[in-house]
């Protein structure tokens, strides 16, 4: 008769199956939680822009147009840049699509007051009622 090798590989309990989920599931949420760390859920400006700082410590209010005046006149109207011909045609082409739309400008602090009082005076002219000049709180 031949004497009977011992195996050399053990055989695992039974198991539910679970153990070799859980590292997937662990490194799932660590990638979830690092995307919602280094994401930007809202879209960055076309260029940097600081608004003037404001006594008042109320937020900005969302509008529905956003007009940026960077601080050398540069202009973007919804994310876009855009010059200054174009500008009122597409005012008229947004107030066709909502005419009772708010404007929202955010104005650099360095940006000339006669750039700001012209977007100013377009949107007024456009048909546009309400306007919201966006500021920073802070100003002592």
């Amino acid at each position: 008769m031949r004497a009977r090798m011992p195996s050399l590989h053990r055989r695992r309990p039974p198991g539910n199956g679970d153990e070799r989920i859980l590292p997937l599931i662990n490194v799932v949420f660590l990638l979830l939680i690092f995307f919602m760390l280094a994401g930007r859920l809202a879209a960055s400006d076309p260029f940097e822009v600081e608004p003037p700082a404001s006594a008042s410590d109320g937020p900005a209010a969302d509008g529905e147009l956003e007009l940026l005046i960077g601080p050398d006149g540069e202009l973007a109207l919804d994310g876009m840049v855009i010059e200054r011909k174009g500008l009122d045609e597409a005012i008229a082409l947004r107030l066709a699509e909502a005419p009772a739309v708010k404007a929202r400008i955010k104005a650099d602090s360095g940006a000339a007051a006669v750039d700001v009082l012209d977007m100013l005076e377009r949107l007024n002219a456009a048909g546009i009622e309400e306007l919201l000049l966006v500021t920073r709180a802070g100003a002592s």
